[in-house]
């Protein structure tokens, strides 16, 4: 009977290992599958002036996305900017100066805002900012971006200074130390690394949305000085050029999503480099 028992457990603990591992290695081809298409349609057209150069009129074969990558970079840092500063202190309040009813609420309305589709966002920025600009502009669309960032960054940074532990902070009311005091030098500090990762992945979240774009900063095939003047970015030259009727201009979407797909990546890889640099640095490991 024990024997059976045994046999049958490690029939179950095969069968569930061997599911995880179909599981993981299904999510993983579907990843390096996408990149690999990307690879195969798009690399012949990444040269160097696809990173120097505007578009080219229709019609006329090669240019680049110069213009489209600068604003993209400008979006995003602004989204950041703004979201970023907001979204950190917020989720200190909500980790280290909250009661229990109002930050309840307020992870509730972060986690529905969080959920809200980002093209209602799009169209809530249009109606607060470009309807009384009268103009789409780089502005709106780093607002909207971060709009989206906030209840990222808020519930990550949340999450990461309450994974502090107590001891941390009674040692350092113990030594006379102030509330913001204690908050702002050493719980701060033991979590920033893990942050920093949060923050990089709210920052890979918005950087490749399109719809609140289509609504905000919109489209330029020139350069876009400034902030309060429509902006190319590569999301939205992805869309245009994917429904296009030229193939030039769909080799360039290929092209454009590679870049951005390996953007993407890249943040995702730093953040969790970061977090495990940290990992391996604390005490006992």
């Amino acid at each position: 009977m024990k024997w059976n028992l045994h046999l049958w457990r490690k029939a179950v603990n095969y069968i569930m290992f061997s599911l995880a591992g179909l599981c993981t290695l299904a999510t993983v081809s579907v990843l390096f599958g996408i990149l690999g298409f990307l690879v195969w349609k798009g690399a012949s057209s990444i040269n160097w002036d696809f990173f120097t150069q505007l578009p080219k009129p229709v019609g006329e074969a090669g240019g680049g996305m110069a213009n489209a990558i600068i604003g993209s970079f400008k979006l995003v840092l602004l989204a950041a900017a703004v979201g970023v500063p907001v979204g950190f202190i917020s989720g200190v309040y909500l980790a280290e100066f909250g009661g229990r009813r109002f930050p309840a609420l307020i992870r509730y309305v972060a986690d529905l805002l969080n959920g809200v589709p980002s093209i209602v966002i799009g169209i809530f920025i249009y109606a607060l900012v470009v309807v009384p600009m009268k103009r789409f502009s780089t502005l709106a669309g780093g607002l909207a971006l971060a709009l989206m960032m906030v209840p990222v960054t808020m519930r990550t940074t949340e999450q990461f200074l309450r994974a502090v532990p107590d001891s941390l902070r009674e040692a350092a009311l113990a030594l006379g130390a102030s509330q913001w005091r204690m908050v702002a030098t050493v719980v701060i500090p033991a979590s920033m690394h893990a942050v920093l990762t949060g923050t990089l992945l709210g920052v890979a979240r918005v950087a490749g949305e399109t719809a609140p774009l289509l609504f905000t900063a919109f489209n330029n095939r020139f350069w876009s000085p400034g902030w309060d003047q429509p902006t190319a970015s590569l999301p939205v030259m992805v869309f245009t050029y994917a429904i296009a009727p030229y193939e030039d201009w769909h080799r360039q979407a290929w092209a454009a999503g590679l870049v951005l797909l390996v953007s993407m990546l890249a943040l995702n890889i730093a953040a969790h480099r970061i977090l495990s640099v940290r990992m391996a640095r604390r005490p006992g490991r």
